[in-house]
């Protein structure tokens, strides 16, 4: 690519990779399927021209990439590769060949019994990795779990973070309404615990197929999550406790992610927030301004806080070409 306005398509080739075929798109950028001249595959994302002409972008771009390489592979999609100085720049992670748990639940219909507490630990895991690393998800949903053939993978953590602090947010935040912890609605400044709060909406998705804070409009639903309780459906037991304990509106009292996973897999942990300091509550670019999340140090408030229509990578099944 030699400029920066160059329209990209399958049969380009983005550093060691050909492009074959386009597998997302979304107002920050698009997805493609990727493959090197030996065979080996990599989901390649890349930022809208428009975008890659913001210096500060790009600058958190590279920041971002780097701290996102740092996250152990423990169910993650794994960083390859990135060139944050190309024309248009790129992450290259590893290629899932698998439906994402929405597509999974909905077609397939919920989780039940040994199959949920399976996707749960393998979940938590991924977090306590990411988190661990310094990093923040801040996008945790459905459509953000793929369902690879040896396990679920969480894809594009950390990446959301670098957008979200540029004024490409200027009219909304990073986020999927109905997954969103009320702090972030809200536009205050986040940290770990609003990926626990997403990781309690997913596993509600996961065991009924519905969302846990259902209404008419997102109006409603954003309501409802600022003010009332979820619906947990059939959910019951130890993972109802669990799930109720991390969808908690104080972010202080959810538990943190290694105290949740220490619960799932032994079930003696005690369920509770990390006493302060004690854990990675908050990962803060030291770059960025202090006070509440945006470009200019301030975030949206709550009538202003939806998205706009089709920002972020939206994937679709990760079928053979």
């Amino acid at each position: 690519m030699s400029e920066a306005t160059e329209k990209v398509d399958p049969g380009h080739t983005v550093g060691r990779y050909r492009l074959v075929r386009r597998l997302g798109r979304g107002g920050f950028g698009e997805v493609f399927l990727g493959e090197t001249e030996d065979g080996a595959r990599a989901a390649i994302k890349l930022l809208h021209a428009s975008w890659s002409r913001d210096q500060d972008m790009r600058r958190r771009f590279a920041a971002e990439v780097e701290q996102a390489r740092s996250v152990s592979g423990f169910c993650v999609a794994e960083i390859l590769d990135a060139d944050a100085e190309a024309d248009q720049p790129w992450i290259a992670s590893e290629y899932i060949d698998g439906p994402t748990l929405q597509q999974a639940v909905s077609t397939g219909g919920p989780r039940a019994g040994g199959d949920l507490l399976r996707l749960a630990v393998s979940t938590a895991t991924a977090l306590a990795a990411i988190h661990a690393s310094g990093v923040v998800h801040r996008d945790l949903k459905p459509d953000n779990i793929m369902l690879a053939p040896d396990g679920p993978r969480v894809i594009d953590f950390g990446i959301a973070r670098a957008l979200e602090s540029t004024s490409v947010t200027a009219s909304g935040i990073v986020g999927t309404v109905g997954y969103m912890a009320p702090e972030q609605l809200e536009g205050m400044r986040v940290g770990t615990p609003v990926d626990v709060f997403s990781w309690g909406a997913v596993m509600v998705f996961a065991a009924t197929g519905r969302e846990a804070f259902p209404g008419p409009s997102q109006a409603a639903r954003i309501a409802r999550v600022l003010g009332g309780e979820p619906d947990t459906g059939d959910l019951s037991g130890a993972l109802l406790a669990t799930v109720l304990a991390c969808l908690d509106k104080d972010p202080e009292a959810r538990p943190d992610a290694r105290t949740l996973l220490g619960h799932l897999v032994a079930g003696t942990a005690p369920l509770r927030a990390a006493p302060t300091g004690s854990g990675p509550h908050e990962a803060v670019d030291p770059a960025e301004p202090q006070g509440r999340m945006g470009g200019a140090g301030e975030g949206p408030r709550h009538s202003s806080v939806l998205p706009p229509a089709g920002q972020g990578f939206s994937p679709v099944p990760h079928t053979p070409p």
